[in-house]
């Protein structure tokens, strides 16, 4: 990582780090970077907590889609091994979570997964813009409290993915899975 974690952290925090060593079985490396602001990690985990709930209307498995596919595309090798576990605790098909990378050229996507991901793919990559036959497709299958949603959900995912990228934070061995593009591959194998 290219900022040092903190050796103690503040009390506050400490909830946090105990919930992800409980669940995770160790703590994060973003915890370690979000820890040195206590009241930004708590925003921060607060926010995706809210937007992970179970009473989302977004469906566990259509949300893991949106932040593994945001992870592949800012090349945070974190991301898509943490995200990738989350995909692979809710989706019963390992060929879908290995084609989600190039999910255009695969039979495996239903028509909602891949307006959820054309529109991922819009907000995610600079230079595209969002068009009004997107935000049509999707209210086919939600309200507009659901896009705001989904929105905010892909937004999450590119600050998340961005501020691991941007401080080079390394995956956890998390996912057993080949999920990650080509570009990340390489960049883990010249690393080594």
């Amino acid at each position: 990582m290219r900022i040092s974690a903190k050796k103690n952290h503040s009390i506050t925090i400490k909830p946090l780090l105990w919930l992800q060593k409980r669940h995770f079985g160790k703590v994060l490396n973003p915890a370690l970077l979000w820890g040195r602001k206590p009241t930004l990690f708590w925003l921060v985990a607060s926010f995706f907590g809210y937007l992970d709930r179970r009473s989302s209307p977004l469906s566990p498995i259509m949300r893991s889609l949106v932040c593994v596919r945001v992870s592949q595309l800012n090349d945070c090798a974190f991301c898509v091994d943490a995200n990738g576990m989350r995909l692979a605790e809710r989706c019963d098909s390992e060929e879908k979570i290995k084609s989600l990378a190039n999910w255009q050229h695969s039979e495996l996507f239903e028509e909602q997964e891949r307006a959820v991901l054309r529109y991922t793919e819009t907000m995610t990559i600079t230079g595209q813009r969002v068009t009004e036959n997107m935000l049509d497709t999707l209210k086919q299958w939600y309200d507009e409290d659901t896009i705001v949603e989904l929105t905010a959900l892909i937004s999450f995912q590119n600050l998340s993915a961005k501020f691991n990228t941007a401080l080079d934070v390394p995956e956890q061995g998390f996912c057993s899975l080949p999920i990650q593009p080509d570009s990340i591959k390489e960049k883990l194998s010249s690393k080594e």
